[in-house]
């Protein structure tokens, strides 16, 4: 099996390079609390895969105080809980990789295949350089880079044309609802981490589960389904 049609594999970072979605619910937390807002894990499964102001805009209508501050002050808070979302990454270290991610990374880039990042987090960067791989990425965006969240395919698009590859023949790997129907609106092959990512072109339990000669294979089978072979 060769991987001359697969032009270029994306990754989200959160929930597949790493895990930094319980740091999120920390802070987050963190905030709502001061703000009088009542914030469990179950409704963080909301916030997946979702902008940090789109996050805090869920957060505050389940508070019943979404008309209670001007765009500039909800800027603020978003600001707020980033920065105490910065001090809890600073624990993050090369450990911290999910199983088998670096390894899946290095396979890939072995072939010639360019490598990229979407992540809809303005920290991506910080947590890339805490895990020490920034090295494996051929191109980062984040939310800085973009106008439009997932599901919106805008950051899968984003990356394809910085690394200079067609969606059509490209592969992107998410592990949120969102994330997926980013990659399959940008038209790429999509693989979900995740049991409940049942829309997704190719499913795994969780990363442990994920090999390179099966992403390859499961992508194949789709592109000569489709006649892109």
């Amino acid at each position: 099996m060769t991987s001359q049609h697969i032009e270029a594999v994306v990754f989200d970072l959160d929930g597949v390079i790493t895990d930094t979605a319980h740091y999120h619910y920390l802070a987050w937390k963190q905030l709502a609390d001061e703000l009088g807002i009542h914030f469990d894990e179950s409704f963080n499964e909301n916030l997946k895969g979702v902008s940090r102001v789109e996050s805090l805009t869920l957060i505050l209508a389940n508070g019943n105080q979404a008309d209670a501050y001007t765009n500039s002050e909800i800027e603020d808070l978003a600001n707020r809980k980033n920065e105490y979302y910065k001090r809890l990454i600073q624990q993050l270290a090369p450990e911290d990789i999910l199983p088998g991610m670096k390894e899946l990374i290095e396979e890939i880039r072995s072939e010639s295949i360019p490598v990229g990042l979407a992540s809809v987090s303005k920290n991506a960067q910080t947590v890339l350089h805490a895990l020490e791989i920034e090295h494996l990425f051929d191109y980062c965006a984040d939310a800085a880079k973009i106008k439009q969240s997932k599901p919106d395919p805008e950051i899968f698009l984003t990356v394809c044309e910085a690394l200079g590859a067609d969606p059509a023949h490209s592969i992107g790997v998410e592990d949120a609802k969102v994330g997926v129907q980013s990659i399959q609106a940008s038209g790429m092959f999509a693989v979900g981490v995740g049991s409940y990512l049942k829309q997704a072109d190719l499913i795994v339990n969780d990363t442990t589960e994920l090999s390179w000669t099966q992403v390859k294979h499961a992508y194949f089978n789709s592109q000569q389904r489709r006649g892109l072979s």
